[in-house]
């Protein structure tokens, strides 16, 4: 045997070897591919699937914080007492707030069956005028600091909707279906209706520019029904390319009143967006004070100074990040609003509103007069800066 022979049949036993290891071989399982979440555009941007569900899942919301002063009669200033002597002193109104929103949607045979969910939560002290504490030993009045702190957690929404109909935890259709006021901040100087309310509502949409709702609602606060007889509220709108113009009508069934209104939006120019509200109310068991309980002039629906008032502003688009907003309102008590603000987008998502308010409460001091916002004086001065990140 020589070394060639010796180096052949190394090489031939290596070779059996290797082919008897690789028949025992164990084979490793494929890992079973993994179940990411799936996007879910159906409904709009941020959908997702939940998984094993054909359900549409949106998380959302935003953080605020808000910077107030002035006058109390703006909603935007605040007073404190002083800890040294217990005198009212002038001091910012401020609030934190983080709010979480959430929106479902699923297709069935029946229609679409939505979800939405607001939840607020707030840190901050009050706006309006210290709490009175009672008189010093010199007869002086004095008042309690204005503490900050958590103010409690509000359920803003909570509804279910299959098809048309909703029920749930909503805001009353006398405002969302005629689209609130303008958009600014202080768009209630002259309140244009109630807010919180349960409701069952039907939504129509007849896919051509027309809708109606009808809505079965309970209030809130003293505005909240005293039997088995609902609030009910009614709208119709007719919407186009110029804009719209829509109608609702409320009946208050806890004081048996009835108040409607009307509104006009157009759009003369792509970066321009215009207003007009109008709104009368019946209020003689509003104003009667023999009542039980009297409401003192205002309804969940006419929560407005005497039978008439009338809201209108716009929107102007200066550019792409920047717009400037406004609204005046008038009541027959001779309260009159006046609200400017600009708004900035700094980055997606993230925007600063500085804002300019004017009430002046044309009967302060006159005997019956109606302080809606807690005006200490017949004018009334204010300013609010906004920091909002929305996601």
């Amino acid at each position: 045997m020589n070394i060639k022979s010796l180096l052949l049949g190394s090489a031939a036993a290596l070779v059996a070897v290797s082919g008897a290891r690789a028949a025992d071989a164990v084979v490793v399982a494929e890992p079973e591919p993994a179940e990411y979440v799936r996007i879910c555009d159906v409904y709009g941007a941020g959908y997702f699937y939940i998984p094993g569900t054909e359900t549409c899942l949106r998380i959302g919301g935003y953080v605020r914080y808000d910077i107030g002063v002035g006058d109390v009669g703006t909603f935007t200033g605040a007073t404190s007492g002083d800890h040294e002597d217990g005198d009212e002193n002038d001091t910012y109104w401020k609030r934190a707030r983080f709010t979480l929103k959430t929106w479902t949607g699923q297709e069935t045979e029946l229609g679409t069956l939505k979800t939405y969910t607001e939840t607020r939560f707030n840190f901050g002290n009050s706006q309006g005028r210290a709490d009175f504490a009672g008189y010093d030993p010199d007869g002086n009045p004095d008042f309690f600091p204005n503490e900050a702190g958590n103010t409690g957690v509000s359920l803003n929404f909570a509804w279910i909707q299959l098809g048309g109909l909703r029920v749930g935890k909503d805001e009353s259709a006398f405002d969302t279906f005629i689209g609130y006021a303008g958009n600014v901040m202080n768009d209630t100087l002259v309140p244009y209706g109630g807010f919180d309310t349960n409701v069952v509502q039907y939504y129509f949409d007849a896919g051509n520019g027309f809708s109606a709702v009808v809505s079965l609602e309970e209030g809130y606060g003293d505005f909240t029904i005293d039997s088995y007889v609902p609030h009910v509220v009614g709208g119709v709108k007719w919407t186009q390319g110029w804009g719209a113009i829509t109608g609702v009508v409320a009946y208050d069934s806890a004081y048996e009143e009835v108040a409607g209104k009307v509104r006009l939006d157009i759009t003369p120019m792509e970066n321009l967006s215009l207003f007009i509200m109008a709104g009368y109310g019946t209020d003689d068991n509003l104003t009667d004070p023999d009542w039980r309980f009297p409401a003192g002039g205002r309804g969940m629906y006419k929560l407005w100074s005497g039978n008439w008032a009338v809201w209108g502003g716009g929107t102007y688009t200066i550019n792409e990040k920047t717009s400037f907003n406004t609204q005046i309102s008038y009541d027959e008590g001779e309260n009159l609003g006046v609200v400017a603000n600009i708004a900035y987008d700094i980055v997606p998502g993230l925007t600063i509103t500085a804002e300019a308010s004017y009430l002046h409460a044309g009967e302060f001091g006159e005997a019956g007069f109606s302080n809606w916002t807690g005006a200490d004086d017949e004018d009334s001065f204010g300013g609010q800066l906004r920091f909002q990140r929305s996601f």
